[in-house]
């Protein structure tokens, strides 16, 4: 009998060796390689015949493919479906991640069994019982009438069952429980984790199935598992949502379909996942008390605008390293921000603790909020409070520069819409045409904008 043979994967970069070492020469983590059995060429062909489509392929010229041969499937959820670009594609592999008790099962069943009503689909669970799966059902007051259930966790199984009933949507949770005979390790490992997903998503690309896999997430909120799994998949997207909070935020982190960075934002109900059309209202909630610190930017979020609140606190520090506290926002670049401040706005709050947070539990990864996060901690440094009708949005420079952004006219509408008065944006953004019921102060420099606020 033939020795079988194997391979060193890297759980950061996905690259193999030959032999065992304590470093990737590719990446340069440490520790990283983890032993993979390869199987014979043999019983990877019994591996991968039987599905539809092999051996069939046409080579096209890019003119001869007909688009309109791809159509996207409704999921019922509008929220969803704008983070996944529309909706779901034909063939696809949609990896969604999140922190345990975030409602990745609660939404995905929610959506299963609405799809369920017109496609056929099937939601494999390897973590919970098909009981534990019903008893959620009946909680959330589902239609549980045509979604096929299935408990299994081997993934050769799992794919002849789904190659008899030909499901066009398939769920599988979550990754990290699936295992291949053929690979000697336990589920959940690197070598399991890369290995079943590949076993998946090929067979989702050539049956033309959608799939959907779950995965758990590390404790620093990236998805667990190879780095590799995020380059066989179609889209990445993150549920993300403090536990006290009854508010959950969709991101897309990869999106091979649609825009990256798009958000949809959710409400946790006992009838579960509700989505919430209009998230700047939300976020918006205000006390009728005008206080220092407080002022409301819009950040650009995919292909629609949203308005959050940032606060700041400005206080003496007893220590002699002066605390920087940044909740929903770079901490490096609220660094940066304040040497600017000192710098080009004659501010020194060297020997202040600052802290920042973005009302809500959102996540700002954009430099739009640079300017409104300025004003914020000059507010709450002078005591003075902002009015509730101004908002403000413009990347700062090293140079104490108001440089433009992108969308600026959509940002000043959508502010308009929701009733705000003033605007302190950069002299780039301002529009050609007024828009009625703001106004707009244009600003090039720093010390501008802060002698807009005194």
């Amino acid at each position: 009998m033939a020795k079988a043979k194997t391979a060193y994967v890297c759980s950061e970069c996905g690259d193999d060796f030959s032999k065992w070492q304590g470093q990737c020469t590719s990446c340069g983590a440490w520790n990283s390689l983890s032993e993979v059995r390869l199987a014979s060429a043999k019983s990877m062909s019994r591996g991968r015949t039987g599905y539809a489509g092999e051996g069939d392929a046409i080579v096209k010229t890019l003119a001869e493919i007909d688009l309109e041969d791809i159509p996207r499937i409704n999921t019922g959820t509008e929220e969803f479906d704008r983070v996944l670009g529309g909706g779901l594609v034909k063939g696809s592999v949609v990896l969604i991640g999140g922190h345990p008790g975030a409602g990745k099962s609660t939404l995905l069943l929610q959506i299963l069994c609405h799809l369920a009503e017109k496609h056929s689909a099937l939601y494999v669970t390897g973590e919970e019982s098909l009981q534990q799966v019903a008893l959620r059902a009946q909680r959330l007051g589902l239609a549980t009438d045509k979604l096929q259930m299935l408990s299994e966790t081997n993934v050769e199984q799992l794919c002849i069952t789904a190659q008899q009933i030909k499901p066009q949507i398939m769920v599988a949770d979550s990754i990290q429980v699936m295992h291949m005979a053929e690979v000697q390790s336990a589920p959940g490992s690197v070598a399991q984790v890369r290995e079943s997903a590949a076993f998946l998503t090929r067979y989702a690309k050539q049956t033309g199935t959608v799939l959907i896999l779950v995965g758990h997430v590390t404790k620093d909120g990236s998805l667990a598992g190879p780095k590799v799994l995020e380059h066989m998949i179609d889209c990445s997207i993150l549920l993300e949502g403090e536990h006290d909070s009854r508010y959950r935020t969709l991101r897309g982190n990869k999106n091979r379909f649609g825009a990256v960075n798009e958000l949809g934002v959710f409400a946790m109900t006992e009838q579960g996942l509700k989505e919430v059309t209009n998230p700047s209202a939300i976020f918006l909630q205000r006390d009728d008390e005008v206080s220092s610190g407080s002022v409301v930017m819009v950040v650009w979020e995919g292909t629609r605008p949203l308005l959050v609140e940032i606060q700041a606190l400005v206080d003496d520090s007893h220590l002699g390293n002066p605390r920087r506290v940044a909740v929903g926002l770079d901490h490096n670049r609220l660094s940066m921000l304040l040497a600017v401040l000192h710098r080009h706005g004659g501010l020194m709050v060297g020997d202040q603790d600052v802290f920042v947070n973005v009302v809500g539990g959102v996540k700002v990864v954009e430099t739009s909020a640079d300017l409104a996060l300025l004003l914020a901690i000059v507010s709450s440094f002078r005591d003075r409070p902002l009015p509730q009708t101004l908002i403000a949005f413009g990347e700062v420079g090293l140079s104490g520069e108001i440089r433009p952004v992108p969308s600026g006219q959509e940002r000043l509408r959508e502010a308009a819409k929701h009733g705000f008065k003033k605007a302190i944006v950069p002299a780039s953004n301002v529009p050609r045409q007024p828009i009625e019921g703001i106004e707009v102060i244009p600003v090039k420099k720093l010390v501008d904008a802060l002698a807009a606020i005194d």
